[in-house]
């Protein structure tokens, strides 16, 4: 792959700075604070011993998630949806799409009668705030099962984590294939997709859209290989969070 120079001086296939600060939260059962660059979304896990009334009695658990914006994470304050009396569109999307991405690397049976909600907070947007709130949620996920297994909510030999769980952006942007988008690569991008991958390397969700021109098999094969590339890096990341 032919580099380019961009905004940021990076490669074509080179992530933005990654932090993850484990347990930035005091109250919460496991959290969090990731950055991807300048985008910084906080991660609270939430654990209940018991489940939602339609799952009582079927001996499972329930994982799902909830993201949000603050108003002054972007360039211009943004209205709460609290006061406009309705959640928006994208923000659904998104919490459904966390709340899927985490669930696909639980073993709901391993979980016992548990609930575990995972809200992602943007503190700061500058592109990628869904892909940053997955992985930095898996590492709060997970210390909230260690709270539950340490409270004996959870059997002590069961193994409710399958597998680790990150997520990147990709794009084409003048013709040329790059990963994890800031927003001002993001805005002109020819083709931008995220994508959801286990710490094994298998896809959990692909959203690719085209922009502008259609991509072909190709160039999506390269955007995969690119996102590949990318989770091996987190869940690097992810794994050091961990074991601090």
């Amino acid at each position: 792959m032919t580099d380019t120079l961009r905004i940021d001086g990076r490669a074509n296939d080179e992530l933005r700075p990654i932090t993850i600060e484990r347990g930035w939260s005091d109250q919460a059962e496991g959290s969090a604070l990731i950055s991807y660059g300048r985008t910084r979304v906080l991660c609270t896990a939430s654990f209940t011993n018991g489940v939602p009334r339609w799952m009582a009695g079927k001996g499972k658990g329930w994982v799902t998630a909830e993201y949000s914006m603050l108003p002054r994470s972007t360039n211009s304050r943004m209205d709460r949806e609290s006061v406009k009396g309705k959640v928006g569109g994208r923000t659904h999307e998104i919490s459904r799409l966390v709340g899927r991405s985490l669930r696909a690397v639980v073993d709901m049976k391993a979980l016992g009668e548990n609930t575990i909600v995972l809200d992602c907070d943007v503190l700061q947007a500058d592109g990628g705030t869904r892909t940053a709130a997955i992985t930095g949620a898996y590492v709060a996920l997970a210390d909230a099962l260690a709270w539950g297994r340490d409270k004996k909510f959870i059997a002590q030999k069961a193994q409710p984590l399958t597998d680790s769980v990150s997520a990147v952006s990709v794009g084409i942007i003048g013709g040329v294939p790059m990963l994890d988008l800031a927003y001002t690569e993001d805005v002109r991008a020819d083709t931008d997709m995220n994508v959801v991958v286990t710490g094994r390397g298998k896809f959990v969700e692909v959203q690719g859209t085209a922009e502008a021109a259609p991509f072909d098999r190709s160039e999506l094969d390269t955007l995969l290989d690119l996102a590949l590339g990318g989770a091996i890096t987190l869940t690097e990341f992810q794994n050091a969070a961990l074991e601090a």
